[in-house]
């Protein structure tokens, strides 16, 4: 695989992260869907899963680099899975919307899997040798486009769970943005 592919297909691992992302921040900001504390778990491990593909898209693929998205994607799974094993009990419903008939955190892990799956292929193309990026070298404009995405989106999300949490709990089943409504009622 050449270094061009790589980085190609590190941004689209990293676009796959910022799409997923996008979508629960969209349910969050046009349904006011906020999420709760292990959904924000959830949204920090596919942000972190993102800068291992980013590190990938920057400086060309390295082992350590999809060692960070496999690291990240195991934490969100479990959280994930957490997750589904709280409302599988008969009688506790579910949490929050679904998209394709299925929650939220039923998806993560899906995605979850995938990723580590789609990790492991490019840990095996990558195999073979290749020549260290120079330092200077541009990720090109997909790839920077990418880059800037998954700045900005994992920025909102934090914006957002400070809005929500403040440097307190989250609660458990937020109706609102509790540090930002107390903020603006001083």
């Amino acid at each position: 695989m050449t270094p061009l592919h790589a980085r190609t297909l590190n941004a689209l691992g990293l676009l796959g992260c910022c799409a997923v992302l996008l979508v629960a921040f969209g349910y969050q900001v046009r349904l006011g869907e906020l999420p709760c504390p292990l959904c924000l778990l959830q949204r920090a491990a596919f942000a972190a899963a993102g800068i291992g593909f980013a590190l990938g898209v920057r400086f060309g693929p390295r082992p350590s680099h999809y060692g960070i998205a496999i690291l990240s994607a195991i934490a969100g799974a479990a959280i994930a899975a957490r997750q589904v094993a709280l409302h599988v009990v008969p009688g506790t419903g579910g949490y929050g919307s679904t998209l394709f008939g299925l929650h939220f955190y039923t998806l993560a892990l899906i995605g979850f899997v995938a990723l580590i799956g789609a990790v492991a292929v490019l840990l095996v193309l990558a195999d073979t040798p290749q020549p260290a990026a120079r330092t200077g070298q541009l990720a090109g404009l997909f790839g920077m486009a990418c880059l800037l995405l998954l700045l900005g989106v994992t920025l909102a999300n934090a914006l957002s769970t400070a809005a929500e949490c403040g440097i307190g709990l989250c609660p458990d089943d937020p109706t609102r943005y509790e540090a930002l409504d107390a903020w603006l009622n001083r």
